[in-house]
């Protein structure tokens, strides 16, 4: 089955970023540095070599979030406005998605306050103390 996960570029708080996640989401994380995976015929200044190549954190929900930092010899992109991780569930999700999102809280911009929407699910935004926009959606009961 195909997944569609978030990929998260940095210029260079992908491991903080990705440990933070962790912390909120749980799961194991899975990180490569620039330094750790040698490229042949792509030399890695030494600036560069603890930065993250490509990092991955697996959540016990199923959830994947991945990530990578942008080298000195890569031009930076920083995230778009446009673009929001989603954190979605079910009422079966309800405690799970709230602890997220008052963990996510912690340094961010507020948005929407998590709560009932008039549309009868509960619904929440932000955006984390790394510069990445996330939304939260529990369908109700």
């Amino acid at each position: 089955m195909a997944k569609l996960n978030p990929y998260l570029s940095f210029r260079s708080e992908a491991k903080a970023a990705l440990d933070f996640y962790r912390s909120v989401l749980g799961g194991e994380l899975d990180v490569s540095t620039f330094g750790g995976t040698p490229m042949e015929g792509m030399p890695t200044p030494d600036e560069d070599k603890d930065l993250v190549m490509h990092g991955q954190l697996d959540t016990p929900g199923g959830l994947t979030i991945m990530a990578s930092d942008t080298p000195s010899f890569m031009e930076y992109v920083a995230p778009s406005a446009g673009v929001t991780v989603a954190l979605t569930g079910g009422p079966e999700d309800h405690d799970y998605i709230k602890d997220a999102y008052e963990k996510l809280s912690d340094g961010a911009t507020p948005g929407q306050p998590f709560e009932l929407a008039p549309w009868g699910d509960y619904y929440g935004q932000l955006t984390d103390k790394f510069g990445i926009s996330w939304m939260f959606d529990v369908a109700a009961q």
